[in-house]
């Protein structure tokens, strides 16, 4: 690879890292096709947060207004126990989204996938539904065959697939040699805004019993989030999303407040989601002409905060370093020497956050470490 003309790109992935990726690289002349193994962009997951220089990142994209009208808009948080009692209260901060007063921006992850991707533009192939299922690369670059669509070669492909990265496995080997389990599963999904709550998110842990319900869309629907601990990791297929709902509705089967409620909702909702609490850590993001982005090569948990601004923040810069390099190589090498400190920095505030938040939960008054020193660790150059 000398230069971006007519370079070819393969990214896996269509939510966050995956477009913002594709947008940066359009614009350098790079020629981009994503494939994402959902029939669509997919609905529904949790609110997610850009910080940092990532709000800077979206600024230069010319979304940082747009990202904005889009905002959760949350007024506050509620803490309650088993019974419904309220122990706290805080019109200043809320547990999925910090400082209500802070330039950060809570966004439905639905939401924020969709505006990158239509800034990403027309140039960009997409291949849905459908799955890399084999890399084998040489020096004419990475022969890639898919499930559905008919061997290609690219000169370069991007992991951007998140935690169970189909890209790591192939080009890097298990999942389980890079995976850190943290102890949490953690589900969310869509259901009515049965609470009838106003701009605001209702918390509730009672024993081994965990999770919160906030209003989205203006209040014409709500996010339900229900987790649970685990030690070990637990032996299931992490694609069977029966099987995974019936996990959970086992684990709450005796559960209090609102939860029954609140799972009734959950059988038929479209856009459930279930994972667990963990974060990839590798040695390299970077294996010849294959290279990971997000959460596919970094995820911190949502512990951390900070997904997606590494995944926005990432995109960003390995763009960038493709531009400038002209060679794969040097770049992949330069993105990991931008980023290094930015990702540690980040994961380790995961753990940090994961014991304050077992301490709130439990009706203490615990405040979070301040995002600003993390999230600010990086400057962005110009590419």
């Amino acid at each position: 690879m000398t230069n971006s003309r007519n370079t070819s790109v393969l990214i896996s992935g269509a939510s966050v890292g995956g477009p913002a990726l594709a947008y940066w690289l359009t614009r350098y002349g790079f020629s981009v096709t994503i494939v994402e193994r959902a029939p669509a962009l997919r609905p529904g997951g949790q609110a997610i947060d850009v910080r940092g220089p990532a709000l800077e990142v979206a600024e230069r994209m010319g979304l940082l207004a747009d990202l904005r009208a889009h905002s959760t808009a949350m007024r506050g948080m509620t803490m309650v126990d088993g019974d419904g009692n309220e122990i706290y209260r805080s019109e200043e901060r809320t547990l999925t989204g910090g400082e209500l007063a802070s330039p950060d921006v809570e966004i439905m992850r639905d939401d924020l996938a969709r505006l990158l991707c239509d800034a990403a533009g027309e140039e960009v192939e997409y291949l849905f539904d459908d799955s890399i299922a084999a890399l084998d690369e040489d020096g004419a670059g990475v022969h890639v065959t898919f499930e559905k669509t008919p061997p290609r070669t690219f000169d370069l492909v991007v992991g951007a697939d998140g935690l169970h990265s189909t890209v790591r496995r192939l080009a890097f080997g298990p999942e389980v040699d890079h995976i850190h389990h943290l102890g949490t599963y953690l589900a969310v999904f869509t259901a009515p805004n049965f609470l009838d709550l106003d701009h605001w998110q209702v918390f509730c842990q009672a024993g081994r019993y965990g999770g919160g319900i906030m209003s989205a869309r203006d209040n014409a629907e709500a996010r339900v989030f229900v987790g649970f601990e685990s030690a070990e990791p637990l032996d299931y297929d992490h694609r069977d999303v029966g099987a995974q709902k019936r996990l959970l509705a086992d684990h709450y089967a005796d559960a209090g407040w609102e939860f029954p409620r609140a799972l009734t909702y959950m059988w038929d909702a479209p856009d459930f989601h279930f994972d667990s609490m963990s974060q990839i850590r590798m040695d390299s993001w970077s294996r010849g002409r294959v290279v990971l982005l997000g959460d596919a090569g970094y995820c911190g948990s949502p512990l951390s905060g900070q997904g997606t601004s590494m995944a926005m923040v990432g995109a960003y810069v390995l763009a960038g370093e493709l531009r400038a390099a002209g060679d794969h190589t040097a770049a992949f090498e330069n993105y990991e020497k931008e980023l290094r400190g930015y990702v540690a920095a980040n994961q380790r505030l995961a753990l940090t956050n994961k014991a304050r938040v077992e301490a709130r939960m439990s009706g203490e008054a615990v405040d979070f470490q301040d995002f600003g020193e993390v999230v600010n660790a990086l400057v962005l150059k110009d590419y």
